[in-house]
């Protein structure tokens, strides 16, 4: 990758078809793998439901309505999610330069927005549950115009980007981030000396639940990934989290909201 992306350096849609028809026939492709890979997804779901219905039961209703009356936090955290990430994507793929596949695939986990590993380390570090909660769900919301729009400008408008955009994918992150947290917030309005038993178990079993993951992930997936992981993969994959946190932390302290 040079000083811009050239999007006619970028494979066409068959080419990506080839590559992915090649990766599929790989002897990495077992019947093993495949059933393993299943498996993962529904333990992934159902952990991921418990945790949020767990992490919903530390919310109050009141000061979600005060977030949303005077959302400074949310338009912060808007503004870090999809001014800051997608730019020091960008960045990272110029300075190390990426090959056009890796730079877009790095723009998109710029692009992407905020995730449930951000509750579950508010909740860990004592952090506002409520504000974060709300993030998510803003941000969720906001990628389904935010992502197109930021992967078109900064990739210059190349053909076949709007199959990089996963409307599913969020569709359904936004579903499993309000729905359970919506029964646990109910659980902690109508029944609130429940709520510190059932975070307690819900977060016991992510722990577990992460291990069990992280050995399934290792067997099927673990020779794969070190065919293809680069240093310039590993270098971006580390600076890119460590950047966001540290502009997240400035621009909170620039403006002025409270620290845990």
């Amino acid at each position: 990758m040079g000083e811009t992306m050239n999007p006619t350096e970028l494979p066409n849609a068959d080419e990506l078809l080839n590559i992915t028809a090649l990766n599929s026939s790989t002897p990495f492709q077992s019947a093993l793998s495949e059933t393993a890979d299943k498996i993962i997804s529904l333990i992934v779901v159902v952990i991921l439901f418990i945790t949020m219905v767990s992490l919903g039961c530390t919310m109050e209703v009141s000061k979600i309505k005060v977030h949303m009356r005077r959302p400074k936090g949310v338009g912060i955290a808007a503004m870090a999610q999809y001014g800051v990430m997608p730019l020091t994507a960008f960045s990272l793929a110029k300075a190390l330069q990426m090959p056009p596949i890796e730079a877009v695939t790095l723009l998109i986990c710029g692009c992407c927005p905020g995730g449930n590993l951000s509750n579950i380390l508010s909740l860990a570090l004592d952090g506002d549950m409520n504000l974060s909660i709300v993030m998510t769900a803003c941000s969720t919301l906001l990628a389904l115009g935010m992502m197109p729009l930021l992967l078109y400008l900064y990739c210059q408008g190349f053909s076949g980007l709007e199959n990089a955009v996963p409307y599913t994918g969020i569709s359904l992150a936004l579903a499993m981030t309000l729905l359970p947290c919506a029964i646990g917030v109910y659980i902690n309005h109508r029944t609130p000396q429940y709520s510190k038993l059932i975070t307690k178990i819900g977060l016991s079993i992510m722990l577990l639940a992460s291990v069990v993951i992280g050995i399934l992930a290792i067997i099927t997936v673990g020779q794969t990934i070190m065919t293809v992981i680069s240093p310039r993969l590993i270098a971006s994959a580390a600076l890119m989290p460590i950047i966001g946190y540290t502009f997240g932390y400035g621009l909170s302290s620039l403006f002025k909201l409270n620290a845990p």
